[in-house]
């Protein structure tokens, strides 16, 4: 299962009532961790862990102390120092050296299920807002709120966590945003692995292809949506169902070209919806789809991610999809792409 906010949701929403729950969220790193502040996981009663705050090292330490925190009703942080030799993360062997922080609360409905059902129904609806956690000095006060816009009111979103100080009170500020929505124009064979892997990631995932042999369902068994509509209409489709990247790979120039020519006035510098537009197949190809589309390339197409992906020699369906979703989800996310290592500067 996906470790994406939206997916712990799903499965903690049914079961709301039929168990006791605990929320534990990352507040607070210092040096290295595996999860960064922001981090949920939900702890059940009967012995549910949905998510990770940890690398798996911690998670079973966590749900002890959830344990306490059913019985109490109360609030409750904790402290893993990875650096410290008498405290039980480093003799649980976390081998990241830093310290995480970590909020715990119980979640039922007489604290209103801490506005998990507002954050739950907002991201299915793909809205973004943000979650507010108050951080008690001592065990005890359990307190959120859910901002479903910007308070700023600028239009810009801060995905990141932080903590914010309101008088004498500290509160967590996540930024809520739904998964990537993923449109893939064609359904080819290669396209498969493509839409398996980021189903797999958490990822929305719609494939559209006009041809009957191709993009059925029995192909495509994760994907949310299989669409046949008019080309014409997929700009509209982008817009009303929040699609936030589309790769174009029906193998097809006539195809691709009709379908960048309804896409590309969603991309690019005055785009509405798309953060990531790729094509994939040779730089010669990729003119020729331009030409086909008949679209002028200095205002709607210098940033076309063409040929698609990151070059870590993928010559195989499967690893070319994962070049692509690897580009995809670094330019969503600006990211650099690049080693985290620099050991690709010695090869």
């Amino acid at each position: 299962m996906s470790s994406h906010l939206i997916a712990l949701l799903r499965t903690w929403y049914p079961q709301r009532d039929s168990t006791d729950w605990v929320l534990g969220t990352v507040y607070r790193t210092e040096g290295p961790s595996y999860r960064k502040a922001g981090a949920m996981m939900l702890f059940s009663a009967d012995g549910q862990q949905l998510g990770m705050l940890s690398g798996g090292c911690l998670e079973s330490d966590i749900h002890q102390q959830a344990r306490r925190v059913m019985h109490s009703g109360r609030a409750a942080t904790l402290t893993y120092d990875g650096s410290d030799e008498d405290d039980l993360s480093f003799q649980l062997g976390i081998g990241c050296g830093g310290t995480v922080y970590i909020l715990l609360q119980p979640v039922h409905r007489a604290n209103g299920y801490l506005e998990l059902e507002r954050v739950h129904r907002a991201l299915e609806e793909f809205r973004t807002g943000y979650f507010y956690q108050f951080i008690p000095e001592q065990c005890g006060t359990v307190q959120t709120r859910f901002m479903d816009r910007d308070p700023v009111g600028q239009g810009s979103f801060r995905v990141r966590a932080q903590l914010v100080e309101e008088g004498a009170d500290r509160w967590l500020c996540t930024g809520i945003t739904p998964p990537p929505h993923l449109l893939i124009v064609g359904g080819g064979i290669d396209a498969r692995p493509l839409a398996a892997i980021g189903h797999q990631l958490g990822w929305r995932i719609s494939v559209w292809d006009p041809r009957p042999a191709n993009a059925r369902r029995e192909y495509f068994p994760d994907a949310d949506e299989l669409l046949n509509m008019p080309v014409e209409r997929l700009s509209e489709f982008v817009r009303s169902r929040n699609v936030s990247a589309a790769v174009l790979m029906s193998h097809n120039i006539v195809l691709d070209a009709a379908a960048l020519s309804a896409l590309h006035g969603e991309y690019g510098e005055y785009g509405e919806s798309l953060g990531y537009l790729a094509l994939l197949g040779p730089t010669n190809r990729r003119e020729r789809v331009i030409a086909e589309a008949k679209i002028h390339r200095e205002t709607s197409v210098h940033n076309l991610a063409g040929p698609a992906g990151l070059d870590f020699a993928a010559d195989l369906p499967e690893t070319i999809a994962l070049s692509i979703l690897a580009e995809c989800q670094a330019v969503l996310n600006q990211g650099s792409g690049r080693s985290i290592s620099g050991v690709l500067a010695h090869v």
